[in-house]
């Protein structure tokens, strides 16, 4: 499966600064986070968040407040489709492929990408931009993500399809943020 600009959307799964301390290699899951956000900003793809029990563990890194199509939605259940206020703005899109960026890759991320599939939507995780607290429960994760049918992908793979072309109108505007993440 290809990233299909129009079907699109991205869901950022709980990056927060109280999160982010125990992850392995967590600048990099940040980083690509934030350019797969601000492309799909920059073309006009729907970009959702969500964050785990913000009273406790605050809010999400300041930059995805400035990518979100709505607020992001504080939850208490590991999946990000366990929020009424996410799945219905999701539905509400008429969109069915969703690239999935975030923390923790084997509980919140694992839970998320399998509800979205039961729902029918195409699922792709960016394995650059999501990790965990250990390499091998994230391995397992992605093991186990491909395993249910999940799409494992690289972040810039994702915006280049979507790009499609050099052509593209919008290619010269996402250039810099290529450049910009370059070696991420």
């Amino acid at each position: 499966m290809k990233a299909n600009r129009e079907d699109a959307l991205v869901l950022v799964v709980d990056i927060q600064p109280a999160f982010m301390g125990g992850i392995v290699d967590a600048d990099r899951v940040r980083a690509r986070a934030e350019f797969l956000a601000r492309a799909a900003k920059t073309l006009e793809i729907p970009v959702f968040a969500t964050e785990q029990y913000r009273e406790r563990m605050g809010p999400s890194d300041a930059w995805v407040a400035e990518c979100v199509t709505i607020p992001a939605e504080d939850k208490m259940v590991f999946s990000a489709n366990g929020s009424d206020v996410i799945r219905k703005a999701m539905q509400a899109t008429g969109r069915n492929q969703v690239v999935i960026v975030g923390i923790e890759s084997h509980i919140c991320v694992s839970q998320t990408a399998m509800d979205l599939l039961e729902d029918d939507y195409e699922v792709m995780v960016a394995s650059d931009a999501v990790s965990a607290r250990t390499q091998l429960a994230h391995d397992i994760a992605m093991r186990r993500l491909a395993d249910e049918g999940v799409v494992e992908t690289h972040t810039e793979s994702v915006v280049y399809e979507w790009l499609h072309t050099a052509d593209c109108p919008e290619f010269k505007a996402v250039l810099p943020l290529v450049k910009q993440f370059a070696g991420q």
